[in-house]
């Protein structure tokens, strides 16, 4: 089944999808990840970050994996030919949280080297097929995001 395609800016189904995002983060947060702690089978986190223009504090579900120490997510936007907000808001802001359960971290996030993503890649593909589908859809090459614990971590450019 091929992943769905993005409603335009300003549509009522682009509304529709943000209210359900809204619905997902409070039954995550209400439920510590019981409900909405999963989209097609892969964990989902919630994370934080703040608008880069508004200063305001956003929270979005996003698919992830572990790496080690490190959390993985892959600013997909289901293959949108532009980057997901909460990711232009992360290279501004890296210093943020995440929620995974009823468990809060502290995490810096940034974008994992050429060398890092031939080897994460093909393991968020293994974790949902629908990233395959996503990257064939776009011109942009989908970047992946390290989230590393920021007791211990540094944003590297």
């Amino acid at each position: 089944m091929a992943a769905p395609k993005l409603p335009p800016p300003g549509s009522t189904r682009l509304k529709l999808m943000m209210r359900f995002v809204a619905i997902s983060v409070w039954l995550y947060r209400r439920t510590g990840g019981r409900l909405a702690g999963k989209f097609a089978g892969a964990p989902v986190l919630l994370l934080d970050h703040v608008g880069r223009k508004s200063g305001r504090r956003r929270t979005v579900p996003v698919c992830y994996m572990i790496d080690g120490e490190d959390l993985v997510i892959a600013a997909a936007r289901a293959g949108s030919e532009v980057d997901p907000a909460w990711w232009l808001n992360l290279q501004a802001h890296p210093h943020t949280s995440v929620m995974i359960g009823s468990d809060r971290r502290e995490v810096i996030a940034r974008q994992a080297t050429a060398e890092e993503k031939q080897k994460l890649w093909p393991r968020m593909v293994e974790l949902s097929g629908d990233y395959a589908v996503y990257q064939n859809r776009t011109e942009r090459d989908i970047p992946v995001v390290v989230l590393s614990p920021a007791a211990h971590a540094s944003p590297r450019a």
